[in-house]
């Protein structure tokens, strides 16, 4: 039998979450993912199956902001930045879905920004 890796832990872990969290239009999900050198975030209604606002360190403001895209700063940029574009669209609550990662560091640098942003979850 072989080694279960980190990643398919955390897909575990993250598919216990979806089984009770899902986005509906009155309020979407907002779901994150980490990488090593990145952290990018999608605002998702379910029900339609459409992704209604995201921002990335990809994205190019914040990449001009951000020297790096793994790290705290660059996750509250982003956390930042999906909230204003959730609140142009008229989103004011989320529910919060952080994909199997844990609720520390970078995740939750990225909920702080989209909290300070006006986000509600």
């Amino acid at each position: 039998m072989a080694k279960e890796s980190r990643n398919d832990k955390r897909l575990a872990r993250h598919s216990r979450i979806r089984k009770q969290l899902t986005g509906t239009p009155e309020r979407p999900r907002l779901c994150v993912f980490r990488s090593l050198k990145n952290i990018s975030v999608q605002i998702i209604d379910d029900v339609n199956g459409t992704t209604l606002a995201a921002a990335s360190t990809l994205d190019k403001d914040i990449k001009a902001q951000a020297a790096y895209g793994g790290n705290k700063e660059a996750a509250k940029l982003v956390g930042e930045a999906v909230a204003k574009r959730a609140l142009e669209k008229g989103i004011e609550t989320v529910a919060f879905d952080r994909g199997g990662f844990l609720y520390h560091g970078r995740v939750k640098e990225l909920a702080d920004g989209a909290r300070e942003a006006g986000l509600k979850f």
